[in-house]
C-alpha cells in the first residue's frame, strides 16, 4: 500500500476530510454567494484571492457562472426557467443531478451575459481558472503526496461534497422541506436552524427573504456559522459586512401614523406579516376550533396551513378549497381580509407615500372598529412602528 507523506489512522483521515470540506463550504457561502452573487459583504483581496484559489484546486467552479446562476435562480424561482427549482424539476432531479444542473446553466451564455455582471475578469480568471479540471488533477496529485491511498478517497468525496449538499439539498431540500419564519414568494424553507453543516445556507428561507443580508440567521436561536465567519473577518480587518436583516425600531404608546411609520413597516413588512400570522390570524383561528366538533379537526389543521402561506404559492384546488371554509367562518375570514389588504399595501408600486399612508391610516382605523382584541392590538403594534436614528 502507497503511504503518503502524512500517515493518519483512518479518523485521522475523517478528521481532514472534514476541515477541508469546510473550508470549500465557507469558501463558497462567504466568497461565492454573499460576496459575489449579492454583493451582501465585501472582502480583502487576500481573502477573496485565497477563496477563488481553494475553490478552483477543489470544484473547478467559475465564479461567474456560479454568481449567474445564482442570481437567476433568485430572479426566475419556482418557474420554468429556474435553473433548479425542486417545485419544477422534482426534488429527486435537483437532489442527486444537481451538479448536472448547474453545468447545463453555465454553458447558457445568456445566462453568464445578463446575470455573470461584476464578477472577476482579471488575469487569473482568464489565465488560469478557467482551466477548471486542471485545478481539480492537482488537488489528486497533492491528496496522493500527503495521504497516499486514503488520499484517494479524501479527494473524491471533498469533490462531491459542494454538488450533493450544495448543489443538492440545499437548493433541493431547502425548497421542499423545512420550516418558513417568513411567507416570502417563493417555496424556500430554513432546512435546520443550526447553520454550522453547510455554512450557513440551511437557513434557506431567511436568505430568501433577505437576499442581499451578510447574515442568514434571524431568530435568537438560529446560527449562521458562515455570518461568524465574517465577523471574525471584520474583527480582522478583512471583511465588511454590507446590510443584515432588518430590525424594527418601535416606539411604544406611540399613536401618530405618519411617512417614517410607513417606511418602518415597509422594511420590515416580512416580520410584520409574520407577526400578524401568529399573533392574530392563528390565535383567532384556534378560538374559532374550539367551537368545531373534533371530527373536524383534521380539515382545521389543513386550513391552517392554507390562511399562513403566501397567497400566490397557493394553486386553484388550495384556493377554492380556502374559500369554502371561509365562507363559513365570518370572523375568520374578517381577519383574513385584513391580512390581504395588508399585505396589498406593499404590492402597489404605483401608489405614492402619500396614497400608501392613506391607506395605512385607514387599514388601521378600520381594524379596531372590528372589536376584534387581537386586530386593535395589532393597529396599536404598527403604529409604534418608527425609523432608526441615523
Amino acid at each position: 500500500m502507497f503511504y503518503g507523506w502524512c500517515d493518519l489512522p483512518w479518523w485521522g483521515n475523517l478528521v481532514v476530510l472534514l476541515i477541508l470540506t469546510q473550508i470549500t463550504i465557507a469558501a463558497v457561502t462567504i466568497y461565492l454567494h454573499r460576496c459575489q452573487a449579492h454583493r451582501a459583504v465585501t472582502l480583502h483581496p487576500a481573502i477573496s484571492h485565497f477563496f477563488r484559489l481553494w475553490l478552483w484546486l477543489t470544484t473547478g467552479m467559475s465564479t461567474k457562472a456560479w454568481a449567474a446562476i445564482h442570481r437567476k435562480h433568485h430572479a426566475k424561482c419556482e418557474t420554468a426557467e429556474d435553473p433548479h427549482s425542486p417545485q419544477i424539476l422534482s426534488l429527486a432531479t435537483v437532489l442527486w443531478q444537481g451538479a448536472e444542473l448547474y453545468r447545463k446553466e453555465a454553458a447558457n451564455p445568456e445566462t453568464l451575459v445578463r446575470y455573470g455582471q461584476g464578477t472577476p475578469e482579471d488575469w487569473m480568471e482568464k489565465n488560469v481558472y478557467r482551466h477548471s479540471k486542471t485545478g481539480i488533477v492537482i488537488m489528486l496529485v497533492v491528496a496522493l503526496f500527503l495521504f497516499g491511498v486514503p488520499g484517494l478517497s479524501i479527494w473524491a468525496l471533498q469533490m462531491a461534497w459542494i454538488p450533493f449538499f450544495a448543489a443538492g439539498v440545499v437548493n433541493g431540500i431547502g425548497h421542499f422541506w423545512g420550516y418558513r419564519n417568513f411567507e416570502c414568494p417563493d417555496a424556500a424553507r430554513n432546512v435546520c436552524p443550526l447553520g454550522i453543516f453547510i455554512g450557513g445556507e440551511e437557513l434557506h428561507n431567511n436568505h430568501h427573504t433577505y437576499p442581499t443580508s451578510a447574515k442568514l440567521s434571524v431568530k435568537p436561536w438560529e446560527f449562521d456559522i458562515g455570518w461568524f465567519y465574517i465577523r471574525l473577518f471584520e474583527i480582522m480587518g478583512l471583511a465588511k459586512a454590507k446590510r443584515r436583516p432588518p430590525e424594527p425600531a418601535l416606539i411604544p404608546g406611540k399613536t401618530q401614523i405618519d411617512l417614517d411609520t410607513l417606511k418602518a413597516i415597509l422594511i420590515n413588512r416580512f416580520q410584520v406579516m409574520a407577526r400578524y400570522s401568529n399573533k392574530v390570524l392563528v390565535p383567532i383561528f384556534m378560538q374559532e376550533k374550539q367551537k368545531v366538533q373534533p371530527t373536524q379537526a383534521g380539515l382545521w389543521n389543513r386550513v391552517k396551513i392554507l390562511l399562513i402561506r403566501e397567497t400566490s404559492l397557493l394553486d386553484l384546488s388550495a384556493k377554492q378549497r380556502l374559500a369554502a371554509f371561509l365562507a363559513d367562518q365570518k370572523t375568520i375570514q374578517l381577519v383574513y381580509q385584513f391580512k390581504e389588504r395588508l399585505q396589498n399595501l406593499w404590492s402597489q408600486s404605483a401608489l405614492t407615500e402619500s396614497d400608501l399612508l392613506l391607506a395605512l391610516q385607514k387599514w388601521c382605523q378600520e381594524a379596531e372598529k372590528t372589536g376584534i382584541a387581537g386586530l386593535n392590538e395589532f393597529s396599536a403594534y404598527l403604529k409604534s412602528f418608527t425609523l432608526k436614528a441615523a
